[in-house]
């Protein structure tokens, strides 16, 4: 009897752990828990929290794998835990950090990495009530954050000038916090097992739904250009449980699908280039991972990657960073115990040139608008850019280094009159000094 093969271009990805040498170890990690991934990275930096005796965050450089020094210089501005932290998708040197002290701070990472411990921030943002746990930047609009915390809330921050722009309430423990393709929707899990829509301008709920009857963590993903939504949790049983949604109709998923009994929470990411969903688990040493497609039944499942030391937590690394010319198509980060593993996911093909239908257009790291066209009402989809290495050797993308970049804090309407108030008592005094010494005073320019 025959079979009928499915056609796809993805079928036969598999994953591999790179070498020990290129692995970073003697990690001493922090002890605080909660429902982020414990590990970020860009292209250039990965992130922890370290144990340090108080709220610190190590900042550790790509390109220089091996045993870490027992001290370190880290991020050392928090009064208390760093709890979730996250770094700018535009500007390599930014990152942003929530911790237990109740408060957002913004840093700059100096060109090189640390090389003394970090302890004044660009901007420190006071709101939340208790801490912070969950942040993610918007993926098209300058400096917009989102954060969520044991508060019940989700804020959105302009972190250029400190200011809250949105404070919406979840009603318990916020558990993920997700921006869509475009960020024109903010969406977001609780502990009352309830998964929210909301416009990030005006607040408003647009959808409600329970996305797992069960009562541990659910984390969320939107499924890249498609529009589609990934949520990930647990049923009733225990059983952890992937949903496809349509956010345009939530009255029931596409898709429900019950992979295994395990106590650790799925930690989705998502790959818009080969629709494929990666689930790495908390305490899991595999990862499963699904092709998304566009019609019944919404997925697939390719394969496991198996790996040796369980998972704390993982990063997915952006997408051009990966080398096309041996197929690369993913690229993740693995925390441990005390190190970091890399992972390597490969779309096997006999040819040796460029490969288009695996590697189209992908992210640029480029912010398609500002803040203040973002709160104005605009959207916009990310700038992206070619992933062929004949379009970078002609100068088409960006050379891939780390400069130095001048981020300037906008200055609130207060500071603002304050300068104002006492420039303006200045000028009355020059001009005193002016007409005591029979100087004329110039007449004042004439406003528009």
């Amino acid at each position: 009897m025959s079979r009928f093969v499915r056609s796809s271009k993805v079928r036969h990805v598999f994953g591999e752990a790179l070498k020990h040498e290129q692995h970073y170890t003697e990690l001493r990690l922090s002890s605080s828990t909660g429902d982020h991934n414990y590990i970020k990275c860009n292209e250039h930096y990965f992130a922890v929290s370290l144990a340090t005796g108080g709220g610190s965050l190590g900042i550790f450089p790509l390109d220089q794998p091996g045993k870490l020094p027992p001290k370190v210089p880290v991020i050392d501005g928090h009064k208390g835990a760093i709890f979730d932290f996250e770094f700018s998708p535009f500007h390599q040197s930014l990152i942003a950090t929530g911790g237990d002290d109740c408060t957002v701070k913004l840093w700059q990472i100096p060109v090189g990495g640390l090389t003394e411990n970090l302890v004044q921030p660009l901007v420190n943002m006071s709101g939340h009530q208790k801490k912070v746990n969950l942040m993610r930047f918007h993926p098209t609009a300058d400096n917009v954050l989102a954060t969520g915390s044991a508060d019940h809330t989700v804020k959105v921050w302009d972190v250029q000038s400190g200011d809250c722009k949105l404070d919406v309430s979840c009603n318990q423990l916020v558990q993920e916090v997700v921006w869509n393709y475009d960020g024109s929707i903010l969406a977001t899990s609780s502990k009352d097992k309830m998964m929210r829509f909301f416009d990030p301008r005006s607040g408003e709920v647009t959808s409600e739904v329970e996305a797992h009857n069960g009562a541990k963590t659910s984390k969320l993903v939107f499924l890249g250009s498609s529009g589609r939504l990934a949520s990930v949790g647990f049923t009733r049983q225990s059983k952890r449980q992937l949903k496809i949604w349509d956010p345009k109709n939530m009255a029931a998923p596409l898709a429900t699908c019950d992979i295994d009994q395990s106590a650790g929470s799925f930690m989705p990411f998502y790959d818009d280039g080969t629709s494929i969903l990666y689930l790495p688990g908390k305490g899991d040493a595999n990862m499963r991972y699904f092709e998304c497609v566009d019609h019944k039944p919404w997925q697939y499942k390719i394969a496991d990657f198996r790996g040796g030391k369980p998972a704390k937590g993982m990063a997915m690394m952006p997408k051009r960073t990966v080398d096309v010319m041996h197929h690369e198509v993913a690229k993740f980060l693995k925390l441990t115990s005390s190190s970091v593993e890399p992972i390597s996911f490969t779309c096997p093909r006999k040819s040796e040139l460029f490969q288009e239908d695996i590697f189209p257009a992908c992210y640029a790291g480029k912010a398609a608008m500002t803040a203040d066209e973002f709160f104005g009402g605009k959207n916009a989809n990310p700038v992206l850019m070619s992933m062929n290495p004949e379009d970078c050797a002609s100068g088409e993308n960006k050379e891939n280094t780390v400069q130095q970049e001048t981020f300037v804090v906008k200055k609130s309407a207060t500071e603002l009159q304050q300068e104002l108030s006492v420039a303006q008592k200045y000028i009355e005094i020059l001009k005193k000094a002016l007409e005591d010494n029979k100087v004329d005073v110039p007449p004042a320019p004439k406003t528009a």
